[in-house]
């Protein structure tokens, strides 16, 4: 009695920390735990070519126009490519489309760090390495999201993709700072050629993955009728039609990182140089999605995923509507981290529902458009915002679009019961 009685406190204590810390059960999963290890180590390494590449041109440019321009060289790859790769992703072995993109990433990086070391001053150089690693890139990134659904059941997909952004989300705060600090240290070639080990790596573990040949019904060809069959697909399907809609109310309206470096001056009080402050908005949304992820072990106990997207992305703008009213730094990070929470739990409840509502053949597809989607949402806001806060000022811009995304959300709930009536399968096939 007293050995049974010990125990149960203790069965007790554990399957309360299951429910509340991230859920690591689809690391149980010897396949997708290779394919999740080797998202840890690409992660970091990313953004250190992240921080390398504008580096680098300021560097051999002093202007801040080649700086800006590097967005467009690797913006046209994400937004051709990522569409063209998911049908690739489609209609080819995943693991080895995996294999050649991770070793064109490597390779890439490699190449900058040559050019970096021999101190080769050729701006258009650089643009065009940046853009061919941002291609391989963007046909990487849908093929290892189409994997997923491969190499775990369906009931686990919250949880992996909870594993997934809270190790991007670590990523995003600790490659700068890392990068920061080797950067003056170790020079920048040293980045890039982290970067590339860390790639190489990666490498090693896409290898051991299992062949993930096509299967019935996916396209034989990757051309243009492929991508668009992949959008006739969506246009079918209100379910991720809305998930994909949700993710555009969010970042469109809501993203106010174009006004971070003025509000940084002039609301917070940074010196005209740039300063702490600047530091503490960018990494507030990435820390407050990681401190959400650690504590995501109960997101896959909600089947409603429809409704659990809605309400997080009404709780992304109420948070904006908070940051725009924030007058101190401390109160603005705060809301800016509540903000990265609520994003990470609608990433992962969108992220499932395009694994689990789209069929194998069109996953790679999907996953294309919702490349694109994150990567022009963002970039898109900060034109909006930067015209909006010049005309009504940082705070009110921030403001009105923290309220466009309450109230957008919250009218396509209305208008898709489809989506906000959604419920995840409840089936353990993969």
């Amino acid at each position: 009695m007293r050995q049974s009685s010990g125990t149960l406190p203790r069965r007790s204590v554990k399957s309360l920390l299951g429910k509340v810390f991230i859920d690591t059960r689809p690391l149980q999963y010897p396949a997708y735990r290779r394919l999740w290890l080797s998202n840890i180590v690409t992660a970091v390494g990313a953004q250190f070519s992240a921080v390398a590449v504008p580096k680098q041109l300021y560097d051999i440019t002093g202007s801040s126009f080649y700086v800006g321009l590097a967005g467009i060289f690797g913006l046209v790859p994400l937004l051709v490519f990522g569409l063209w790769g998911g049908a690739i992703a489609d209609s080819v072995d995943r693991r080895k489309l995996l294999i050649i993109t991770n070793g064109g990433l490597a390779g890439t990086s490699l190449l900058l760090w040559l050019v970096a070391y021999a101190g080769i001053p050729s701006v258009w150089l650089v643009l065009v390495l940046f853009a061919l690693q941002q291609t391989f890139f963007a046909v990487n990134s849908p093929t290892r999201g189409a994997a997923i659904a491969r190499l775990i059941p369906t009931h686990l997909l919250p949880s992996a993709q909870a594993l997934g952004a809270t190790v991007f989300q670590l990523g995003s705060i600790v490659g700068p700072l890392l990068a920061g600090v080797l950067l003056p240290l170790l020079g920048l070639s040293v980045l890039y050629l982290v970067d590339a080990i860390a790639l190489c790596l990666a490498l090693i573990a896409v290898f051991r993955l299992p062949a993930l040949p096509p299967q019935d019904g996916a396209p034989k060809k990757a051309g243009l009728r492929s991508v668009l069959d992949g959008f006739r697909y969506l246009g079918l399907h209100a379910v991720l039609l809305a998930s994909f809609l949700m993710d555009i109310i969010a970042m469109v309206f809501g993203m106010p990182r174009a006004l971070f470096p003025e509000m940084a001056e002039r609301t917070f009080g940074d010196p005209p140089g740039g300063g702490a402050a600047l530091g503490w908005l960018y990494a507030a949304i990435p820390l407050g999605a990681f401190f959400f992820g650690l504590f995501s072990g109960w997101l896959h106990r909600i089947a409603r995923h429809g409704v659990g997207v809605t309400g997080a992305v009404i709780a992304w703008g109420v948070a904006i509507i908070g940051f725009g009213f924030a007058d101190s730094l401390w109160l603005a990070v705060l809301f800016l981290a509540i903000g990265g929470g609520a994003d990470l739990i609608s990433m992962v409840y969108r992220s499932s529902i395009l694994q689990s509502a789209a069929t194998d053949e069109m996953r790679g597809r999907i996953q294309g458009v919702f490349t694109v989607v994150v990567a022009g949402g963002p970039r898109l806001a900060d034109t909006l915002h930067g015209v909006a806060g010049a005309a009504l000022g940082t705070g009110p811009a921030v403001m009105i679009g923290g309220a466009l995304v309450v109230l957008a959300a919250a009218l396509s709930a209305v208008c898709l019961p489809a989506f906000w009536k959604y419920r995840a399968p409840t089936g353990d096939g993969g």
